[in-house]
């Protein structure tokens, strides 16, 4: 089989299965990204060589208290904690800086900053009053699809000058640009038509998935970068592991849970 049908297959079959679980019900939803998130949690244990337990049952306890009927008190601290790791990653990724791992305690802490935490807010962004809105959700990843589709194109064709050579060769400032004004014209046309917000929400909703999705994408290939590895894993064939496919979607969910739940 060519490499372009295994890449089509193997991404049809992950777009099938995680829309079919967005839109079933809110319990596959949050239990596929547990799934998802367990996957991530263990390619990146694989990159920074580390084996513990410690972030797997700190999932358990997010993924217990998104299932719990009763509201958490400590919500607002744990978004604070995971907005500063967030912007610290940032930090790290556009400074000469590595994203230290030499010690357990550290890799730990990079588990619960860059994905456990991430992940929560993932699973709770589509809850409005406790309600379970799932075009939220389908309507980020079509932004995201956008994005990198039209970056990728807008890349390709004129591409000059490169965002962060160092961290990803063959990203460019025009792809980067490209993606971010198709993605606005996705908002615009969300808005219009998703009987869910305003137009406007869903302009600055699509430039902070934009900007923040690749952002994500950056900081896990500085990652990948520091291991000396190419993929994240094998997982899905023709596109590497699973981390490689969610890397922009849970870094950018606390920003837009940010817009959602405290700016709106």
């Amino acid at each position: 089989m060519s490499n372009l049908f295994v890449r089509s297959l193997s991404a049809l079959v992950y777009a099938f299965l995680f829309i079919s679980a967005i839109l079933f019900s809110a319990e596959t939803y949050i239990g596929l990204l547990t799934l998802f998130a367990t996957v991530c949690i263990w390619e990146l244990s694989k990159i920074i060589q580390t084996k513990n337990i410690v972030p797997y049952i700190l999932l358990a306890c997010t993924v217990y208290l998104t299932f719990s009927s009763t509201t958490f008190e400590y919500t607002d601290y744990l978004f604070g904690a995971t907005i500063v790791g967030s912007i610290a990653l940032l930090y790290l990724l556009v400074s000469s800086k590595p994203i230290k791992t030499d010690t357990l305690a550290k890799k730990i802490f990079l588990q619960v900053i860059y994905l456990v935490l991430p992940f929560y807010f993932l699973m709770n962004l589509p809850f409005i009053n406790g309600s379970y809105y799932p075009n939220i959700i389908i309507y980020i990843i079509l932004i995201i699809w956008t994005n990198d589709s039209f970056a990728f194109l807008v890349g390709k064709n004129f591409g000059r000058r490169k965002l962060f050579e160092k961290v990803s060769p063959k990203k460019t400032i025009e792809g980067f640009i490209g993606g971010l004004l198709f993605s606005l014209i996705a908002g615009f046309i969300i808005g219009q038509y998703s009987g869910i917000f305003s137009i406007l929400d869903w302009v600055i909703i699509a430039i902070i998935v934009a900007i923040f999705g690749s952002l994500g994408d950056l900081v896990e290939s500085k990652l990948k970068r520091q291991a000396k590895v190419k993929d994240s894993g094998t997982i899905m064939p023709g596109h590497g592991g699973l981390l490689d496919r969610l890397d922009s979607l849970f870094f950018l969910a606390p920003f837009v849970y940010l817009y959602i739940h405290y700016i709106m």
